[in-house]
């Protein structure tokens, strides 16, 4: 914390060096009250973007987003002039931006008055909105009134939730109103953001209160959440998400989608069944363990207990089962390795090379 916190002292003073004012905002300076490390920092000051390109040359570039990315000392820094946001027209964008003088113009389009603290360059807390108060008392207040607040930026609402979530904190009165009326809105944000913030209510540690939540403020319904009361907290994310069936509504990688249809296959079926071990990968096994409450450590020891885990353990192979009977029918050399396969796991036939092949051509010869 102190070498970074040292970094971003050099940074600010660089800016302040070329005539302009720079502090420290948002989350790391809330974690940094709180204690907590914080790899992301952001950067408010009266210095233009063409300003900032004068003062740091070829270290600075354009995000996405529209905020400047300082990269300095293998650390980034995201950078943001002094402005002031004009009327919303899709509950999350700024039809306008217009640059400004005033800090305290800037701060006040911030969300929440813990995400408005700043720091100056000597270490001295600028604290226009009580932020500190807010926190010393585990409250998450919104800057201005809730809300219009929340109508201006939707996402505003999933960020209370999980700032609640993550720091245990509660949503002042007013907050929590203005959640429950405008919560339908949340089907004006794009599902992108929704799984970015629910993923963080998600793997925290304190995810009861993130769920109850959830539920207690209505938003289960707009975020297409239905099972959200029924599920298990599993190890793994992808578990959560598996039970909320919401695979061909939010956005997955391939491989979780196929991770959670092969869970659902699993609903019903004996965990135990050595063909059922033997046919799905342990991960799947002991994620579907979890959510039917299984201990997830005895399918392991089972799954690993099997004799084979795959065709390329059998100790005949395709090619020396095709020589041993001169036959080169791919279905009857398939048939012989799903029974041989069959027969391994089921206890009724050891895999030595030589008691398969004495099998096969008994049986198939």
């Amino acid at each position: 914390m102190i070498i970074i916190l040292n970094s971003i002292v050099e940074v600010l003073k660089k800016i302040e060096g070329a005539g302009f004012k720079a502090y420290i905002v948002g989350g790391f300076v809330r974690d940094f009250y709180l204690n907590k490390e914080n790899p992301d920092v952001d950067i408010c000051t009266s210095a233009k973007p063409s300003d900032l390109r004068n003062i740091f040359g070829d270290n600075i570039s354009l995000d996405q987003y529209g905020s400047l990315i300082l990269t300095e000392n293998e650390q980034k820094y995201e950078i943001t002039t002094f402005r002031r946001e004009s009327k919303y027209l899709d509950n999350r964008h700024p039809t306008k931006v217009k640059f400004v003088k005033s800090l305290k113009t800037d701060l006040k389009r911030r969300d929440f008055t813990m995400n408005a603290i700043c720091l100056t360059s000597d270490l001295n807390y600028i604290d226009i909105f009580k932020g500190r108060e807010d926190i010393n008392n585990h409250l998450i207040r919104m800057i201005g009134k809730p809300e219009k607040r929340l109508k201006e930026d939707v996402l505003r609402i999933l960020r209370a939730v999980r700032f609640a979530t993550t720091l245990d904190f509660e949503l002042e009165e007013n907050l929590k109103i203005a959640i429950k009326q405008n919560g339908h809105l949340i089907n004006n944000l794009s599902y992108f953001y929704k799984k970015k913030e629910l993923e963080k209510i998600f793997l925290s540690p304190n995810i009861k209160k993130g769920i109850s939540l959830i539920l207690d403020l209505g938003l289960a319904s707009p975020l297409e959440l239905e099972n959200l009361e029924k599920i298990v907290l599993t190890s793994s994310l992808i578990g959560i998400w598996t039970q909320l069936d919401v695979a061909d509504i939010y956005p997955f990688q391939a491989s979780e989608i196929y991770i959670m249809k092969a869970i659902k296959k699993l609903e019903e079926k004996d965990l135990f069944d050595v063909h059922i071990l033997y046919n799905n990968q342990l991960v799947v096994l002991k994620l579907a363990a979890e959510i039917r409450q299984i201990d997830p450590k005895v399918i392991e020891e089972k799954y690993n207990k099997l004799p084979i885990h795959n065709k390329n353990d059998i100790e005949v192979n395709y090619k020396e089962i095709e020589n041993m009977l001169n036959d080169k029918s791919s279905d009857k050399i398939n048939d012989i390795i799903r029974d041989i396969e069959h027969l391994i796991l089921s206890g009724k036939i050891e895999n030595k090379k030589d008691i398969l092949t004495n099998y096969i051509l008994k049986r198939y010869n």
